[in-house]
């Protein structure tokens, strides 16, 4: 008989050497035990959320089968992702109700009705799957959520929020100490920061007793920025001390014409972020329209996207589709081969892949490519919503937030909440 945990082991234990700290994975001490230990354990499991996003669309006709539910026929594209039939859905006959254009992409994680998009200097847009799920989990992590290769993540003013940078310094963010020196720099830093904060606060609240009601919205978002910078101030200074996991590896910032190593690095970073548990929200921007390095492609990403139906230019863009799905598959199959505990890390971890476009060539954004992966869904193959009369996109994001264990019962524009998720 396995001996009960009288006292659980801490999930930031950690072995120390000399100037070396390695992060243990998630071991049998960590969990509790005794009479329904597995449904506890799941209980207490850690649930994270990752948002993919890619600009240009998808091609229909290689992507949507037919035919809906589990035993449909794979089309070109999904022939690619076959290893894993039966852990992913695919939907069709989604959107965000109003968008139209490129521009879309701003709301395509916020679901902000499209009259708020009209242009990137005319927008009013709303908070972001990732940072309202981030306020919820964040806390747990050094990292609540991490934005890669200019994510579109917006707080609950609808300001954006920047990305972390090149995949380099994001390797050294997520996984590199400082030295003595510079962690009390940091620290410095930090408390410095803190207190010029304070004082614009007061100050800004002194100003707003002497303005107009829309001056005083406009200042009002200004200090929600304050008060989300004051809070992560306070949330990086208590990990500042705490050393960073180790990893083996080496990153190196790809340029864009290198689509599928670019693309496999970032899901690599990914990977090593859940898995080390530096974060448990992540939001990555694919982007891609200039040249890459494809064979037989010998046309800009853009260009290919905007085929007009000419068929050389559709099969010039089947390849750079096949190849972006062809990276996403491995970094799934690798997400399911890594345990923890009696689960993979792929069961714990919901990955959204999709665009703000669903016909590039048109400028539409009607049918959305959406796949929803891992996530410990019920997952069924295949569902099929009217494509001329689309669900709103929303219900599905409602519906992920509740897997994070997020009672909501509305985002964006929702209606309601997809059921084809059990």
């Amino acid at each position: 008989m396995t001996p009960l945990n009288t006292r659980l082991l801490s999930r930031r234990t950690m072995l120390r050497a000399t100037g070396v700290a390695i992060g243990l994975p998630l071991l049998d001490a960590m969990l509790p035990s005794g009479l329904r230990a597995e449904e506890k354990a799941k209980k207490l499991a850690p649930r994270r959320m990752v948002l993919i996003s890619r600009p240009l669309g998808t091609h229909a006709p290689f992507l949507f089968p037919e035919k809906a539910g589990l035993d449909y026929e794979s089309t070109r594209y999904l022939k690619l992702l076959d290893g894993h039939r039966g852990r992913f859905t695919l939907f069709s006959g989604l959107s965000h109700p109003g968008h139209a254009h490129h521009h879309s992409e701003a709301g395509l994680f916020t679901g902000v009705a499209g009259e708020f998009i009209r242009s990137e200097k005319d927008l009013r847009n709303t908070i972001s799957l990732d940072v309202l799920a981030a306020e919820q989990v964040g806390r747990e992590t050094r990292f609540p959520c991490i934005g890669l290769g200019g994510a579109h993540s917006y707080n609950r003013k609808g300001v954006r929020m920047p990305s972390l940078g090149g995949a380099e310094a994001i390797f050294r963010q997520l996984f590199v100490d400082g030295t003595p020196d510079e962690i009390a720099r940091e620290v410095q830093r930090l408390r410095d920061g803190r207190s010029i904060l304070d004082g614009v606060r007061q100050q800004a609240r002194d100003l707003a007793r002497n303005l107009g009601a829309g001056d005083r919205e406009r200042l009002d978002t200004l200090l929600t920025s304050i008060r989300e910078a004051e809070e992560r101030l306070t949330q990086d200074e208590a990990w500042v001390n705490k050393p960073k996991p180790k990893v083996n590896y080496q990153p190196r910032d790809f340029p864009e014409k290198e689509l599928a190593e670019r693309s496999r690095q970032w899901y690599d970073l990914i990977h090593l972020a859940l898995q080390t548990d530096s974060t448990r929200v992540i939001n990555l921007h694919i982007h891609s329209h200039g040249q890459v390095n494809v064979p037989g492609v010998n046309m800009d990403h853009h260009e290919a996207s905007h085929h007009g139906q000419d068929d050389a230019k559709i099969e010039q863009l089947a390849k750079v589709e096949e190849a972006e799905y062809r990276v996403f598959n491995e970094f799934l199959t690798k997400m399911q081969g890594s345990s923890e505990g009696n689960e993979s890390l792929f069961d714990r971890t919901m990955v959204f892949h999709g665009s703000n476009l669903g016909n590039a060539s048109a400028h539409t954004s009607q049918n959305l490519p959406i796949i929803v992966a891992g996530g410990g869904f019920k997952h069924t193959g295949h569902v099929m919503y009217d494509r001329k009369s689309n669900r709103p996109l929303s219900n599905l994001f409602v519906r992920m937030l509740h897997q994070m264990g997020i009672q909501a019962d509305k985002f964006g524009t929702s209606t309601g909440v997809i059921g084809d998720l059990g």
